[in-house]
């Protein structure tokens, strides 16, 4: 079988949504940046690629990637928009490296792109009155009073909690647990190789952004430990803002291609892609998702846990990784080691293709290895991804 190769993996900073850096910033800037890099450093000319596949989440239509591709002048390029909601990311490198290991195409970039601060909102004011508005949101699964389709603070925080006897202070630790290894590696330098800083107005002003906003220094388990449940007329309810993930303004892109690209045009292997899974659950159940997922991409790639030398298990809620080393059996010293959605931010559609990002670095840094990024998904699915770095 052919190998799919990652080139490239970059990504831009991670912005807090509607208020951060990035809040006059468009999703198709964001795109724009992170592609044309990815390009840039695969080496590649812009007539070797054959798709771009961006995961978008949240827009109502359209098709970001192609609008990308064509703005890049890599006019040649098809472009795929692609949804599976907060695993988008992870689902867009699939389709992009199953498509270069059948032979179908030579070079793809795929990843996502995020823009909650200029998407749609689910609901919002009419200026000047007293009146709200809805605005079109396709929803991720039918609604239901045990898995409620706009709140998934219930539907896979809460469910997720309860289900498997999470306490309140278990989640509020491994949400500190992750603000402190988001900026160890922030001073360290850890992402310097990975992010685009970007030039962007930001209330009229130019600024260059070039580091993780989100991560909290000052964030402590009694200050985690004083904030409100969000929904304290539920009994024993125990997720919050602080154990729960950011909302986030980011894009990520990865380029691959197969070992005929690779020799011909004197490349640089990054990682290579060993395997990927996704599966479908009850979406009551969502948050137990991820050790399906993974489970199912291990069987498929004869693979152990013990095998896997990192982990990224996306923190949509402090609670998923939680139960999914718990699940596994994995060490959670090899988890989240430079944070995640508590610290670093959820850019919906961009997260998946961020983690492997941020995974096929950090491997890279540490000499070798296999590492998995495993996510949940809105509507009851999760995925999960299989790098190598040799």
């Amino acid at each position: 079988m052919p190998e799919a190769v990652i080139v490239s993996a970059v990504r831009t900073p991670i912005g807090t949504a509607r208020k951060g850096t990035l809040t006059d910033t468009s999703a198709y800037d964001l795109a724009q940046a992170a592609v044309s890099e990815a390009v840039h450093r695969s080496g590649l000319p812009a007539e070797k690629i054959d798709d771009v596949v961006l995961a978008e989440s949240g827009y109502g239509g359209g098709d970001i990637a192609r609008h990308t591709a064509v703005s890049l002048g890599l006019t040649g390029a098809a472009g795929q928009a692609v949804n599976r909601h907060c695993a988008g990311g992870l689902a867009a490198v699939s389709i992009g490296a199953g498509s270069v290991l059948a032979g179908m195409d030579d070079a793809v970039v795929a990843g996502g792109v995020q823009s909650s601060s200029t998407a749609p909102g689910m609901r919002w004011r009419i200026p000047g009155t007293d009146e709200y508005a809805e605005d079109w949101l396709s929803p991720s699964h039918p609604d239901s009073p045990e898995a409620p389709n706009r709140d998934m603070s219930i539907t896979v925080g809460w469910n997720t909690a309860h289900l498997a006897g999470v306490s309140r202070e278990e989640q509020d630790e491994w949400a500190l647990r992750s603000h402190q290894h988001a900026i160890a590696a922030i001073d360290a330098g850890a992402f310097k190789d990975e992010i685009v800083p970007l030039d962007v107005r930001k209330d009229g002003h130019q600024v260059h952004f070039d580091t993780d906003e989100h991560p909290r220094r000052t964030t402590t388990l009694e200050k985690l430990a004083s904030l409100k449940p969000l929904h304290p007329e539920i009994a024993g309810f125990s997720i919050t803002a602080g154990n729960s993930s950011g909302v986030n303004d980011a894009a990520a892109a990865l380029t691959i291609v197969n070992e005929n690209v690779l020799r011909e045009h004197d490349l640089r292997p990054l990682a290579y892609i060993r395997g990927w899974a996704s599966i479908g659950i009850d979406p009551a159940r969502t948050g137990l998702g991820t050790p399906l997922a993974v489970r199912k991409l291990l069987e498929r790639t004869g693979r152990t846990v013990s095998d896997i030398a990192l982990w990224e298990i996306n923190e949509a809620f402090a609670v998923v990784p939680i139960v999914a080393c718990r699940e596994l059996g994995i060490d959670d010293e090899l988890v989240n080691t430079r944070g995640s959605g508590c610290s670093l931010g959820h850019p919906v559609a961009a997260s998946g293709a961020r983690m492997l990002t941020t995974l096929a670095h950090q491997l890279h840094g540490a000499g070798g290895g296999l590492a998995v990024a495993a996510m949940c998904a809105g509507g009851g699915q999760a995925g999960a991804v299989l790098i190598e770095v040799v």
